[in-house]
C-alpha cells in the first residue's frame, strides 16, 4: 500500500487547482500489478473539472486494464493533508470496474490513512 499511496502523492504534485486550491492525486492498482496515477484538473467551467480518482482509472481503461484491486487517494488545500474521501461520482465510476470488495486508501501520508471497500463507501450501487 505504502508504494500506491507514493504514486498517489506523486500525482498530486501534477495537480492543476487553481479555483479550489484543494489538490489530489490518485494511484490505482490493476489486477495484473501495474500502477496508472492521475490527479484533479480543475476548469473556470466547473462542471468540466475532472477528479484524480476518474483520471486515473480512466487512464488505465484507455491502457487496456478493466481489473482493479485498490486506489489509494491523497489530497488537500494549500499543501496541507487531508482525507479526500472520493465524491459520489468517482465512487459510481469505480463501481462500474471493481466490485464491492475493491480497497479504497484514504491517505494523509504513506503511514497514516484509512482503508475501505467499496462497498462501504457505496453501499447501494446500481451495479454493485
Amino acid at each position: 500500500m505504502q508504494k500506491l499511496i507514493n504514486a498517489a502523492m506523486q500525482a498530486r504534485m501534477e495537480s492543476y487547482s487553481p479555483y479550489s486550491g484543494y489538490s489530489v492525486g490518485a494511484a490505482v492498482l490493476t489486477a495484473s500489478g501495474e500502477i496508472f496515477s492521475g490527479c484533479n484538473i480543475e476548469n473556470a467551467s466547473y462542471g468540466a473539472t475532472m477528479c484524480a480518482e476518474r483520471t486515473a482509472i480512466f487512464s488505465a481503461i484507455a491502457a487496456g486494464h478493466k481489473n482493479f484491486t485498490a486506489i489509494a487517494i491523497v489530497g488537500g488545500k494549500d499543501g496541507e493533508a487531508d482525507l479526500p474521501y472520493p465524491c459520489g461520482m468517482c465512487r459510481q465510476v469505480l463501481s462500474e470496474f471493481c466490485d464491492k470488495d475493491f480497497k479504497v486508501i484514504i491517505a494523509r501520508s504513506e503511514t497514516d490513512f484509512e482503508e475501505y471497500t467499496l462497498g462501504e463507501l457505496l453501499p447501494h450501487s446500481f451495479l454493485l
